[in-house]
């Protein structure tokens, strides 16, 4: 599983909610079918399961995410074998993790985004469709035999169409997952459980518990000391947190929540869940549980104090836990152990919260006047969507990076490392070779996507399995007029939110001042914000039966 700043952190600053619009059974056709002088290089029966090749030799322009953890190189086995494979070459346009988003919109904007856009988070892609600078993909999905092929297969109609806007095409070609599979949870010392004889921790509450024991037997550690508090303070443990009792916080924030008991959208900053996911948060802070510096400290700092026995307990998902806090113990504590423990249960059930959909990729509108244009979008298809390329992306060339057996079964070659499989292993799947790449690699079938998984992880994964997946919303899509006005209110109400969050979790603002900043909520135009989104809703719900 790959970091969560690069996954799905936009989601929460992304704007405003834009969900569904389910107008036919099959796709707007489209203002201009015509794709008679758009098809050089493409093949001429190309299906599912096929294998793409170019008929001459292409080259498209992609943004590319160039991450720290595995800078771009160009002599990737990647980047040739997928040249070799479909005759095309991808010319990354790289770009710094930390400044993508802005440089994606500068670009956008100025009319020099490559054609091939990735990493892009639902909603973001909102804030270009009114100028007409990314492609309505949905337009032309018969050019997509595997994409559409998977949306049948894993019923993922609902959520497909919660990317739709108000003229019922959507902007965005997602990843999609087969199952959810949640990644992020609580990591917890398990000796320190251990030696104060606590039992895993099925619930907050129960984990209220544990830090309460955790802080009797060491009175000077803040046993929860937590990381990711850019660019929202804690985003990660609000976002689990907010899940568990029905709402959306930290990375996962959106303006409106769907309440199915009321049939309509609340605004989130200010419902009772969000309240109580609140109280709750201040509770863990003024008993001394939660750290308070982890609403600011930078991840090396929190980093330091869980290697330093200084803390206990931080959010985290597989990869932090085996490339970062499992090493970083090792060398200062080697006797301390740590484990992820499946989420814990809130006042909203157990419910498994991951999305099927992650992020995705726009089209630039320019790329339909391509006479390439048939071909990229059977290129894209094969990469992100059909069985063999989603294989390739993630674990690269059979008998090279892995093998496999007669079941199926995926098995990474010793002398290749990822997520701590092979940890003496010369070459690192994603450093050396540039497959399992967030640019390229994200969704699939659960053996595909967990075929890295250790035991200890499958096991978390049964578990979160056995819980329900989240209620897909339903369908609001704003107008582009709608849309202009929502986002003149989405960043002072966003800024409000986050900073009375912080302010009733440290204590800084008394919970009895609740009442007032739902106050200060509406003057600032949360209800006229949920009134457009309702109105949008009732309107679906009137054209749509």
């Amino acid at each position: 599983m790959l970091h969560k700043t690069w996954r799905r952190v936009a989601i929460a600053t992304a704007g405003v909610l834009a969900l569904s619009l389910t107008t036919a059974c099959s796709e707007d056709p489209g203002e201009s079918k015509d794709l008679s002088e758009n098809r050089a290089g493409a093949m001429a029966n190309y299906g599912v399961g096929d294998q793409f090749k170019a008929t001459e030799a292409l080259s498209f322009s992609t943004l590319y995410n160039n991450h720290t953890f595995y800078p771009l190189k160009e002599d990737w086995l990647f980047w040739s074998e997928l040249t070799k494979r479909t005759n095309v070459k991808i010319e990354p346009v790289a770009v710094p993790l930390s400044d993508y988003e802005q440089k994606r919109s500068l670009l956008i904007g100025a009319g020099d985004a490559p054609l091939i856009i990735p990493k892009t988070y639902h909603p973001q892609e909102n804030a270009f469709v009114s100028s007409g600078a990314v492609l309505p993909v949905s337009d032309y999905l018969d050019l997509m035999p595997n994409l559409k092929d998977k949306i049948a297969k894993w019923n993922l109609k609902p959520e497909i169409d919660n990317l739709r806007q108000s003229d019922g095409k959507f902007y965005l070609l997602p990843g999609m997952h087969e199952k959810p599979t949640q990644d992020y949870t609580v990591l917890v010392r398990t000796d320190i459980m251990q030696e104060l004889n606590l039992a895993v921790p099925k619930t907050w509450d129960d984990l209220y518990t544990v830090l309460k024991a955790m802080k009797a037997k060491y009175p000077n550690v803040y046993p929860y000391s937590d990381l990711f508090s850019k660019p929202n303070p804690t985003g990660a443990l609000l976002n689990i947190l907010g899940s568990a009792h029905g709402t959306q916080a930290g990375w996962d924030y959106q303006h409106a929540t769907w309440d199915p008991a009321a049939k309509k959208f609340n605004y989130t900053g200010a419902s009772e869940q969000y309240r109580q996911m609140v109280t709750f948060l201040h509770k863990l802070v003024a008993e001394g549980l939660l750290d308070p510096e982890s609403f600011t400290q930078t991840d090396d700092q929190a980093r330091q104090k869980l290697a330093n026995g200084k803390s206990f307990v931080v959010t985290g998902n597989a990869q932090t836990l085996v490339n970062n806090h499992r090493p970083d113990l090792a060398k200062t504590l080697p006797n301390a152990k740590m484990a992820k423990i499946p989420l814990p249960i809130g006042p909203a059930g157990e419910v498994n919260p991951f999305p099927r959909l992650e992020n995705g990729i726009m089209i630039s509108a320019k790329a339909r006047e391509s006479k390439n244009f048939v071909a990229m979008m059977q290129f894209i298809d094969w990469l992100w969507y059909s069985d063999a390329g989603l294989e390739f992306a993630r674990w690269g060339i059979e008998g090279t990076t892995f093998t496999k057996d007669a079941s199926g079964k995926r098995t990474l070659n010793p002398g290749v490392d990822f997520l701590g499989l092979n940890p003496k292993a010369p070459k690192h799947l994603q450093k050396d070779f540039g497959f399992q790449n967030g640019v390229f690699a994200y969704g699939g079938s659960p053996d595909l996507v967990r075929g890295f998984f250790s035991p200890e992880e499958l096991e978390f994964q049964k578990v979160m399995d056995a819980r329900p997946p989240r209620v897909v919303p339903p369908p609001a899509p704003l107008t582009d007029e709608e849309r202009e006005q929502v986002s003149l209110w989405e960043t002072p109400l966003k800024d409000f939110v986050t900073q009375n969050t912080l302010k009733f979790a440290l204590g800084q603002r008394p919970l009895t001042e609740w009442d007032a900043y739902v106050a200060e909520l509406k003057a600032k135009n949360s209800e006229q914000y949920i009134d457009v989104v309702n109105k949008a809703y009732e309107r679906f719900q009137k054209n749509n039966g």
